[in-house]
């Protein structure tokens, strides 16, 4: 029997279990406790770690933070480069823009000016006892009138080359209109004008002045005045401004650019309702609205403006 200091009173075999039960605990406590010093190092190694890692992040992100702040500053400057240099491109742009329109006017004015350069300043003169045309005078690309349009018996006549089309256009809407209207006479040279006046002189004496001009005044000189008539007439004779060739004429020689040189009334020559000029439809159609203005009573200025748009 065991002695202790309170005396109890184990039986031995009891005692051996109760030994050994203790020993178990002793050793089971001491591996519960390593297993937790374990757990605890374990622990304390992931929080390092996570604290390392939270500090390496940190960092990380300071320095991407950094860099992202370098990379905004680098793409405001070079925004605006690019606004400075769009700035540029515009003004260069508006400098290129206001040049070209420069040139553009330019080679308008050179157009016009070789245009106006190509164009006889006579053929919008005032000649019937005005402005005299010497001797020298020829206009430029005369081309012969289509037989077509001729009155029987005449010779070949010729018109302003520029102008041809104008008339021909006219008398061929006139021979559809119902009205066969034909050339008398059209483009006379000094020389012809002079022959001319010679023979009218000797027939009507000082009388040739009411209806023939002198040469170097005429009209026909230009080569953009024509004498019409209709075959029932035969001739540059008065009696043509009772026909409807003529009252056609009134109404729609001015679209092709003809206007009537000497109407009733005129300060110049008798009333010749064959004798009918090319000014160009703009001052044709600008006179024939006129009631007032003709073409020997406007300012000779103010023609000189129309002459640029003669032969449109």
């Amino acid at each position: 029997m065991l002695q202790c200091d309170y005396m109890i009173q184990i039986p031995r075999g009891t005692a051996y279990v109760l030994a050994g039960l203790a020993g178990v605990t002793v050793v089971t406590t001491g591996f519960l406790g390593m297993r937790t010093y374990d757990q605890n190092l374990q622990i304390e190694s992931i929080t390092k770690a996570a604290i390392s890692a939270n500090q390496k992040s940190k960092a990380e992100l300071a320095t991407a933070s950094t860099t992202i702040a370098s990379l905004r500053s680098d793409l405001d400057n070079v925004r605006n480069e690019l606004e400075g240099i769009a700035d540029e491109y515009r003004d260069e742009r508006d400098k290129n823009e206001e040049f070209e329109d420069q040139i553009r006017d330019l080679a308008g004015t050179l157009d016009e000016f070789q245009k106006l350069n190509d164009i006889d300043e006579e053929l919008l003169a005032k000649y019937s006892k005005v402005y005299f045309l010497n001797e020298n005078f020829i206009p430029s690309r005369i081309r012969q009138i289509d037989d077509d349009f001729v009155l029987d018996g005449k010779e070949d006549q010729y018109f302003h080359g520029e102008a041809l089309k104008f008339l021909e256009d006219m008398l061929e809407r006139a021979k559809r209109d119902g009205h066969d209207l034909k050339v008398v006479s059209a483009y006379r040279s000094f020389d012809e004008q002079t022959d001319l006046k010679g023979q009218f002189t000797q027939v009507y004496g000082s009388g040739a002045n009411a209806f023939s001009a002198d040469q170097g005044y005429s009209e026909h000189q230009l080569g953009t005045t024509v004498d019409l008539t209709v075959p029932s007439v035969g001739g540059t004779y008065t009696s043509f401004g009772d026909t409807e060739g003529f009252e056609w004429l009134e109404k729609n020689a001015y679209k092709y650019g003809f206007i009537l040189s000497y109407p009733e009334g005129n300060d110049f020559y008798i009333y010749e309702p064959w004798h009918w000029r090319f000014v160009g439809r703009d001052l044709a159609r600008d006179l024939n609205r006129s009631s007032k203005t003709t073409f020997y009573t406007m300012d000779q200025r103010e023609i000189n403006e129309y002459l640029l748009e003669l032969f449109d």
